[in-house]
Parts: C-alpha cells; structure tokens; sequence
C-alpha cells in the first residue's frame, strides 16, 4: 500500500500535514492549509529550542501541532477524546521519525487534573468554545501550567475592553451591559452547522478568564489566538477560588480543603 492509500484508508483528516516527501493529507480543506496557516502567526511567539521541554496539546487532533513542537526538541504528550484522530496522530509520527519525541492518549481535558507532571507549555487551540465546562477546563490547564499556554478559542466580534470597577453593587448591574465588559455568549443550538459549538466569549472575557486563572497574556499572534504565561504578581486571583468545588469537580477528595478553609474562618474571627 503506497503513502496516499494509507492517507485515505485513515480518513476523513481534519488537519493537513505536509509529510516529508510533500504529500499532504488534506490538500483540499475547506479551510485551506489548516492548521498550517495559524502555526505561520505562532510559531515566533514560541522558542525555536523546546529541548528540555514538556509539552501537553490538549485536542491534538492529527498532530500537526504536536508534529511541529516535536521538530523543536520536545516531548509532547497529545490527548484527545476521538480514537480515529489519535490513529491518525500516531501514524503521522512515525512518517515524521518522531516516535521517540511523542506520545498520544485518548483523554479528555477534565483528565489532566489527575496526571502527576506539570507541563513548561500547555497548547490550548479549537476546543474550550465546544465544552459544556469551560472555565473548569482553563482552571484544570493553568494550575498544570509553568512557562506558557497558547490559547485559542472561538470568540464574539469585537476588540473592546471596558474598564472595570473592583466591585459592583448590586444595584449596579448594568455594567454589565456595557460594550467591552466581559460576556460569554451561549450557544443553545447550531453555530456554522455544529452542535457542539456551546460559548463565545469576547475579547474581554478571554482576558478576564485567564487572569482568574492566573495567568497574563503576553502576546496575541492572530485573532482569536493568545500567548499566555503564570503572573507571579497575580497569584492572588486563584485564592478567590473554591478549591474544594475544583477538587469535587474532578473526581478528588475535597473535604480536607472544606474544612482547612473553615479553620481559617474561624480563626480569623478568634482574632
């Protein structure tokens, strides 16, 4: 069986890889040469040397990211819930000889909460906007976070960033309708034909989300696309956060959190 039958045997493909001898696996996408046109945006905001690094692609799909940090000297883990992207996944790596550099597991997001690494960078692309938990998911990401995150979500129309008082009063919710206040839109039934397409939020909520996971946004190489990394200066966001909801949320043990978290009540109102 030659190249080309083996890459219409594992179809239909989403990503088009240009594999070593120029065959491409979906030269007529309907996106164009998808995702190699986003990783042209992308690929100045990440260090050309990965050497040392380990990567975790989260809806690595047919591994053309995963591919392309490899090529960089990293160790990637690829998860994603879809066994037929993950066949393909692997047969790609070892077109590429990249065998040794990559690993692919059937997980989803929520999952990553109960792997024993952190990770020097998170790649986050095409799949928060198709979550019916997607907060959860970036809390998940962030806290197995250390040097960056490239996030990319489907988002509403619009630039704007509101400025923001640190507390509302209750009476003053319509703040919230202004321009450039962070909202997520809910999608109840279709957007471009996918069900699975539940959120869209603005550019202001992205900005705001990854702030409460303590993160900050470095870089924006495209739309929709950002280039994030932990802010030791905002730390402080995540002990706003209920930690036992985070913990029940994954399936861990939360009662010890629950009752550390009323001793300190307590103790601060012995004081």
């Amino acid at each position: 069986m030659d190249l080309t039958q083996e890459i219409a045997q594992l179809g239909p493909w989403f990503h088009n890889l240009h594999l070593p001898d120029g065959t491409q696996t979906a030269p007529n996408h309907s996106l164009g040469d998808f995702p190699a046109f986003k990783w042209k945006h992308i690929q100045n905001y990440i260090p050309e040397d990965l050497t040392g690094w380990r990567v975790l692609d989260v809806g690595c799909n047919a591994g053309f990211y995963t591919m392309e940090l490899a090529k960089r000297g990293a160790s990637v883990l690829g998860i994603d819930v879809d066994p037929h992207y993950l066949r393909q996944a692997a047969w790609v790596a070892r077109q590429f000889g990249l065998d040794d550099k990559v690993e692919f597991r059937q997980m989803q997001v929520y999952d990553v909460a109960h792997l024993q690494e952190k990770f020097d960078l998170i790649w986050y692309m095409g799949v928060m906007y198709h979550l019916r938990y997607p907060l959860l998911s970036l809390d998940i990401l962030s806290q197995k976070t250390t040097r960056l995150m490239v996030f990319q979500t489907l988002t509403m129309p619009g630039e704007e960033v509101a400025e923001i008082p640190n507390d509302i009063e209750f009476n003053e919710r319509e703040v919230m309708l202004e321009e450039g206040y962070p909202k997520m839109a809910f999608i109840e039934n279709k957007l471009a034909g996918d069900v699975t397409n539940w959120w869209a939020p603005n550019h202001a909520c992205i900005e705001a989300m990854l702030r409460s996971c303590g993160l900050k946004v470095t870089g924006k190489p495209d739309h929709e696309i950002y280039v994030c990394e932990p802010d030791p200066n905002n730390q402080n966001s995540t002990h706003t956060w209920n930690s036992s909801e985070l913990l029940s949320a994954t399936g861990q043990a939360w009662q010890e959190a629950v009752a550390a978290k009323v001793e300190g009540k307590n103790r601060t109102l012995t004081r």
